[in-house]
């Protein structure tokens, strides 16, 4: 989990907030941690328990997990899919 101080929160702004926005990030104070800032679709799930993401064994992946996952290995296979990602 990043850290930044209050002082970057007010000097830096914009990437305290994007750094928020993909995990939870630590807001020190004096050296000590005082604060945590999130995005809130984090904080909702953290407050509702509602993160609905599951794991599977592959051996228990719903029918269309599989075919979508079969799909992109398939695609990969083909060649495509390596250039075209960020």
């Amino acid at each position: 989990m990043r850290q930044f101080t209050t002082g970057d929160l007010n000097k830096q702004v914009g990437d305290v907030t994007d750094a928020a926005s993909r995990e939870p990030v630590v807001l020190t104070k004096h050296r000590k941690p005082r604060f945590v800032l999130m995005s809130y679709d984090h904080y909702e799930r953290l407050r509702t328990g509602g993160d609905s993401r599951k794991v599977y064994r592959a051996s228990e992946m719903p029918a269309d997990h599989v075919d979508l996952f079969e799909a992109e290995i398939d695609r990969l296979a083909r060649g495509e899919g390596y250039g075209d990602e960020p």
